[in-house]
Parts: structure tokens; C-alpha cells; sequence
């Protein structure tokens, strides 16, 4: 613990002033950050690593197992961190990034072990579709294989929580707000988006077009001419 607290001295002494015309920038205008990003707390996924961000790229949003409860099953920090990061901070793009090896979809895959974590149990039943498309709609997985499916359902289904979101479902209409599936294979060292045309995780190679699991494009349902009264 030591060690890490005597980093905050090296912020201090090296990382702040290399870059505290950034900081003057930020502190001047306000913060704009190009994404909102939902990624698990696991020590082992930094998302301003990942995303080589500097301070003030990114809005981010840390739990077990990168979750997004539906609008109105559980108000709390996630669904307030959406809803300022869309309508206070205007983020125009928002990602949902798992990771391989997680912990918390371990746990959806065996839940053993839950009952002396009541709260663990609770916030992970927001991930029991996940469970549900790979027990129903997989064939025969090894364990491994059962919880790293899991983990890419997991992030299908905290898009589709994260389209109840008000604030969201509002600018998907609009076409300002795009929406993005990634999970990081930490033994692999790459990271898989989720094509929205396809449904499926690709690679991210640069050179290629970025996977996107909903583009910004305005959909609504609504936009037609009423036909004229007849008199």
C-alpha cells in the first residue's frame, strides 16, 4: 500500500506539471469528454488505458461486471452518471466494456458461494439474461467457455438496459448518440466490438471500419404524414 500511495508523490512532482497546461484547460473550460464509458471494476481494466485517454477524454462509469440496471429497477449511480453524462455533458458516444476472466460473470455462471454477499447476488440478477441466451441458445460449452459467453451476452444485454435510459432512448432517436459493445481479452491483449449489422464481437484492427453496436442514425417510429381529414 505504501508503494502505491507514494505514487500520489510522482502526480505531484512529474505527471502534473508535464501537464499542466491541460489541467489549466480544463479547469478553464470545463470538462467535454467524447465518451461515457460503463466498464467493470476490475483492478486489471483501466478504461483511460485501454482508450490511451487523457484527462478530460473520458466520463466513466466502474462496477462489478460492467452493468446497467433498466430505468426505474434500480435509481442510483450508474442510471445518474448516464443521465448527467447524456444531458449535462452531451456525450455523444456511450461504450459498455467487458472484459475476459471476469469475476462477477463467474459468479452469474455459478452462483455458489452468493449467499454471503446478498448484495452481490442482487446487482448481478440484472446480468440474468446474459445467463438465460447461453443456457438456452448454446451448444455444449466447457466452464471456461460458459463464462466467457456469458460475458459477451452480458454486454448485448446492458446495451439493451441502457436503451430504457430516457435520456438515451431520446438521443438514439435523434441520431446523436451512438452505442458500443466491446470486451477486452486480457490474455489476448486485443479488444472485440460488437457489430450491430451482424450481431457478432469482431476484432478492432486499425484500418478496418470500427464495429458499432447501434450508429448514430435517426430512427422515429412516429415520422409519417398524417393522411388529410376528410371533409
Amino acid at each position: 500500500m505504501n508503494e502505491l500511495i507514494g505514487r500520489v508523490f510522482s502526480f505531484e512532482k512529474t505527471v502534473f506539471p508535464n501537464q499542466s497546461a491541460l489541467f489549466s484547460q480544463l479547469i478553464r473550460d470545463g470538462q467535454s469528454p467524447k465518451a461515457l464509458m460503463i466498464s467493470c471494476a476490475d483492478s486489471r481494466i483501466v478504461p483511460e488505458q485501454v482508450l490511451q485517454a487523457n484527462p478530460g477524454d473520458l466520463f466513466v462509469c466502474r462496477n462489478a461486471g460492467n452493468i446497467v440496471p433498466p430505468y426505474g429497477e434500480m435509481l442510483g449511480g450508474v442510471s445518474a452518471t448516464v443521465e448527467y453524462a447524456v444531458m449535462a455533458l452531451g456525450v455523444r458516444d456511450i461504450i459498455v466494456c467487458g472484459h475476459s476472466d471476469c469475476g462477477a460473470m463467474k459468479a452469474v455462471a455459478n452462483p455458489k458461494g452468493l449467499d454471503a454477499m446478498p448484495n452481490v447476488a442482487s446487482w448481478l440478477k440484472h446480468s440474468a439474461a446474459a445467463e438465460s441466451v447461453v443456457s438456452g441458445g448454446y451448444p455444449e460449452l466447457s466452464p471456461s467457455e460458459r463464462v466467457h459467453a456469458i460475458a459477451l451476452e452480458n454486454v448485448v444485454a446492458q446495451i439493451a438496459h441502457l436503451r430504457t435510459h430516457p435520456s438515451v432512448a431520446a438521443g438514439v432517436a435523434r441520431g446523436q448518440i451512438s452505442l458500443h459493445g466491446w470486451l477486452v481479452d486480457i490474455h489476448a491483449g486485443l479488444v472485440l466490438g460488437l457489430d450491430g449489422a451482424s450481431g457478432r464481437f469482431v476484432p478492432m484492427r486499425e484500418g478496418s471500419p470500427l464495429p458499432i453496436a447501434h450508429a448514430a442514425t435517426q430512427r422515429l417510429a412516429a415520422d409519417f404524414a398524417l393522411p388529410e381529414a376528410a371533409e
